[in-house]
């Protein structure tokens, strides 16, 4: 759940951030995303680029505890 939170706020930056990357590329002075749905048709995909991102960083975090925890003890 916690992920899904921090994805929809990372992807609402991205939208952001790339609109920026535009404007400062290509000299433009604002961005028409043509109307709601292209919007959220963008922020969708960096919803689950993060969402994705964040559950293979979840994973990698598991699986080191669990490595931690399985590792012998050292004397």
């Amino acid at each position: 759940m916690i992920r899904m939170a921090v994805a929809g706020a990372v992807g609402f930056v991205l939208v952001f951030l790339e609109s920026y990357l535009v404007m400062i590329l290509k000299g433009y002075k604002t961005i028409e995303f043509g109307g709601i749905s292209p919007f959220v048709g963008v922020w969708a995909m960096n919803f689950f680029l993060a969402f994705a991102i964040l559950t293979h960083m979840k994973l990698w975090f598991d699986e080191r505890a669990q490595a931690r925890e399985d590792a012998p003890a050292e004397p």
